[in-house]
């Protein structure tokens, strides 16, 4: 634990910190990186990581930004440090912020220029204070975690350094006080109706692309769900059609399948394809392609790296609360391999435009990081 003198020092220097981390935040946020389309966000993070003199700086095929911070053991297993890239914005979104007196409101800004602005900060906390770690630092930038991404950037990173490391601290800008160590299954479909189509006189009785699939859409939210282990589902786009007076010949939407124990989603998986399968009819096709999966896995609450996240928070005068999610920490879970995820601050609006940061708690988020990395070797 810290003294109160230490605590004092460090708070004098996270104050310092969290300025310089907001304001790293706001140039990260304004540079658009909508999933598929991060190159230009990951340039900036590589030549950010080049100005920090950090080791073996690169980008690869997927666009994934890594950068090593040498420990003293070379031989000693490296910890993973990572935040996601992308967001779930276009580049057509308008990236004003807007600063307010408490909180810092901006398209983004806490999912995740934060988290990406919080990897520089831990480094700064770690050599302001001259700490000399016995492990690498691999500090990871990475692609593809919003939306359809399906957690491609991840994947890669988990390919590339496999099982020999310590394990993930995967950093998400919103998550102050939470401790995810389970990982949330993920099943994703897009389907798609087709239908001859038609005028919606002249050939009103025949079947409709739009019309059929609301129908089937009512059929699988009819599906009852269990409330423990906690499951979802959720039909995030519905679209189609050419014309009011139109018949439609096809419509398409996305279908979203959630559950905390592996087993339960595959069952609800199972339903929903034997009502796809059966939902063809005379003159109606119906087509579902898997779009997304996202795989299930856990650690145990007495894990070493849950305990040292939950240690960390406590420092702070905060609750740690070990709760589940779908993040990256998904990919190194359903593999066995040790991952937790942290945050830095508190906020709201997530993925929407007035998304937003508290500043007032970013200090003590940054210190808590600074501390597990410091102590996780």
């Amino acid at each position: 634990m810290l003294t109160h003198s230490s605590t004092r020092l460090y708070t004098y220097l996270m104050t310092d910190f969290s300025s310089q981390l907001i304001d790293l935040a706001v140039q990260i946020q304004q540079i658009p990186a909508p999933t598929f389309a991060e190159g230009q966000r990951g340039e900036f993070v590589r030549g950010s990581f080049l100005t920090e003199n950090l080791k073996d700086v690169s980008m690869d095929s997927l666009g994934n930004v890594y950068a090593r911070l040498p420990g003293k053991q070379k031989k000693a297993k490296p910890l993973i440090v990572s935040a996601h890239l992308d967001t779930v914005f276009p580049n057509s979104i308008n990236l004003q912020v807007k600063k307010e007196s408490s909180r810092i409101v901006a398209p983004g800004i806490g999912d995740n220029s934060l988290g990406v602005a919080a990897l520089f900060g831990i480094l700064w906390g770690l050599r302001e204070r001259k700490i000399e770690l016995k492990q690498d630092v691999w500090f990871v930038a990475n692609v593809g975690e919003e939306g359809l991404g399906d957690l491609r950037g991840m994947r890669g990173v988990v390919e590339r350094f496999d099982k020999d490391v310590i394990g993930y601290l995967v950093i998400e800008g919103l998550a102050l006080g939470h401790v995810y160590h389970r990982a949330i299954g993920v099943r994703r479909y897009r389907i798609t109706a087709k239908t001859a189509g038609g005028h919606s006189w002249s050939d009103y009785g025949q079947p409709s692309a739009v019309h059929e699939l609301a129908a089937l859409v009512t059929q699988l939210t009819a599906i009852r769900l269990p409330r423990e282990p906690r499951t979802t589902m959720n039909v995030g786009t519905f679209g189609g059609g050419t014309g009011i007076n139109v018949l439609a010949a096809e419509a398409k939407c996305e279908l979203d399948l959630r559950s905390e124990d592996p087993k339960t989603l595959m069952k609800l998986t199972h339903q929903v394809e034997d009502l796809l399968k059966n939902a063809d009819r005379t003159g109606v096709r119906i087509m579902a392609e898997i779009i997304g999966e996202r795989p299930a896995g856990e650690i145990s609450a007495d894990h070493a790296l849950v305990q040292l996240a939950v240690t960390c928070t406590a420092e702070q005068d905060l609750d740690a609360i070990l709760t589940s999610g779908s993040t990256d920490a998904n990919i190194p879970l359903s593999l066995g391999i040790p991952a937790v995820v942290m945050g830095i601050t508190t906020g709201g609006g997530a993925h929407t435009v007035n998304e937003y940061i508290d500043t007032a708690p970013i200090g003590k988020g940054l210190e808590s990081l600074i501390r597990f990395v410091e102590l996780a070797g």
